[in-house]
């Protein structure tokens, strides 16, 4: 029959979305901007650039959803899903290996600098030479073995809390058998989803909590200063990835009381696990370079 679909890929229909995206992405960094430069109206761009953002990233995702229910997301088509999501969280890894590579690079090259009383005192032509040394001498560190082992901690168990809620699904059809519709679609242990998925979630908003708390209280400042620099940069975009990725284990949460999962279809369910635990292991890195390698030999703040 002419027009009749005799293959196994998905060819989208025309969207609105790549282009209202892109006008929209536009908007919000002009708005960013002129808001950081002090124009008039650039921080009410801003956030309107940024609702348009949200907008079009809700929407797109939408009609993604709607595809895999009308059964477009063929084996062939979920594959290649698979393939996007590893060349996406490879492009991640190299984002993260700028910033390690930041770290290590004034750690192995410092700049001669003292921190006094919350004041940076570089070393200037004439005057006493101030040793390079990595902290710089006088800054006191968060103490690794408090808040960021806990952290740590908190984001291993969350590991094995999504690892649960994965393998429930997609393994354990007893739980399912017993709950109605939710057995009849042949989705699993749907209690082992929830309850994993809500554990992780759970963990991930203690795990930015304590980060929240700790940059409070951090004893060095942000500006004007390499270590202190270094180290937001990298455990502050890690923890935005954390907020990303509780967001997104949010949104499989609720389509998981949806029953959108199945054991043979559940790639944004996978894609949000394989992330999670992408989070972890960049935290992993962070924890030993940054926190313990990172601060060793310098006095510990007590606050």
């Amino acid at each position: 029959m002419a027009g009749a679909k005799n293959h196994d890929y998905h060819i989208l229909p025309p969207s609105p979305w790549p282009l209202a995206s892109s006008m929209s992405a536009l908007l919000m960094a002009s708005g960013a901007i002129m808001w950081m430069h002090s124009v008039p109206g650039g921080g009410w761009a801003f956030l309107a650039g940024l609702a348009a953002v949200l907008f079009c990233m809700g929407s797109w995702w939408a009609d993604v959803v709607r595809e895999a229910h009308n059964g477009d997301h063929t084996p062939v088509v979920q594959l290649h899903f698979r393939y996007g999501m590893i060349l996406f969280i490879a492009s991640e890894v190299m984002f993260f290996v700028g910033w390690f590579w930041a770290f290590f690079d004034f750690a192995l090259f410092p700049t001669a600098m003292s921190f006094v009383d919350g004041q940076v005192e570089r070393a200037t032509e004439g005057a006493a030479a101030i040793a390079a040394t990595w902290p710089p001498k006088g800054l006191e560190v968060i103490d690794a073995f408090k808040l960021p082992l806990l952290n740590t901690l908190i984001l291993l168990t969350s590991g094995t809390t999504v690892t649960w809620a994965h393998h429930a699904l997609i393994h354990n059809q007893r739980g399912g058998e017993k709950r109605g519709l939710w057995g009849a679609l042949g989705v699993g242990d749907r209690d082992g989803v929830l309850k994993g998925l809500w554990l992780t979630i759970v963990l991930g908003l203690i795990f930015s909590s304590i980060q929240a708390y700790e940059y409070i209280h951090a004893p060095f400042p942000f500006k004007g200063i390499n270590y202190g620099a270094s180290f937001f940069m990298a455990t502050g975009f890690h923890g935005f990835h954390v907020i990303v990725g509780t967001i997104f284990l949010i949104v499989c949460l609720i389509r998981a009381y949806r029953g959108d999962f199945t054991p043979r279809q559940h790639f944004g369910f996978e894609a949000a696990a394989w992330y999670w635990h992408f989070v972890d292991v960049v935290w992993l890195f962070l924890f030993v370079t940054i926190y313990v390698w990172g601060g060793w030999g310098a006095p510990v703040h007590s606050g």
